[in-house]
C-alpha cells in the first residue's frame, strides 16, 4: 500500500505549533520533493536534527511509514508535482460535498447520481485553468503507462 504524500505532511504538522508551522513545513518540503529515494532519507535524518527536540513523533511517523512512502520517488518530477498538487481535487471534492449536504436526503440513489451529475455539469463550466505543468505530466503518463493513455488527450 502506498500512502499518500499530502496526507503524510497533513498529519505532521497536526503536531506543529502554528508560528513554526512554515518552518517546518518547508524542511518536510525538502524530503518529499528530493530527487532520489537516498535523498529524501538525508533530507529527513537532517529534518530530524533540526526539529526532534521540538516534535520528536513528526520524524517518528516519516520512518514508521517510509516503506509506504517510497514508491512516490519512482515516478518523475514531473508527475511527483501533480501527485501533491490536490488543490484541484479538493476542491471539486468540497463542491460535490457542499451540494449533497445541502440537499439532505434522497429518495434513491438514482437521484443522488443526478444531482452530483448536474453539479458536475455545472463545476465543470467554471474550470478556466488545468493543473499547473499538467501537460509535462501527461506526457510522462503517456510515456510510463503507454496505451492506456489515450492519444486524444495529448492533443
Amino acid at each position: 500500500m502506498q500512502l499518500c504524500i499530502v496526507h503524510q505532511v497533513r498529519a505532521s504538522l497536526n503536531y506543529v505549533s502554528w508560528k513554526q508551522r512554515k518552518s517546518v513545513a518547508a524542511d518536510l518540503r525538502s524530503i518529499y520533493r528530493a530527487a532520489t529515494v537516498e535523498d529524501a532519507f538525508l533530507n529527513l535524518e537532517a529534518f530530524a536534527e533540526k526539529w526532534d527536540s521540538a516534535y520528536p513523533t513528526i520524524s517518528q511517523m516519516w520512518r514508521r511509514n517510509w516503506e509506504q512512502l517510497t514508491p512516490f520517488f519512482a515516478y518523475p518530477a514531473d508527475i511527483r508535482k501533480v501527485i501533491y498538487t490536490t488543490n484541484a481535487i479538493e476542491s471539486l471534492n468540497m463542491s460535490l460535498r457542499k451540494v449533497i449536504k445541502t440537499r439532505g436526503s434522497f429518495p434513491n440513489p438514482e437521484a443522488a447520481l443526478k444531482l452530483l451529475f448536474l453539479a458536475l455539469e455545472h463545476i465543470a463550466k467554471k474550470w478556466t485553468m488545468p493543473v499547473q505543468d499538467w501537460k509535462a505530466a501527461l506526457q510522462r503518463f503517456a510515456i510510463l503507462l503507454g496505451d492506456r493513455v489515450p492519444l486524444d488527450a495529448l492533443a
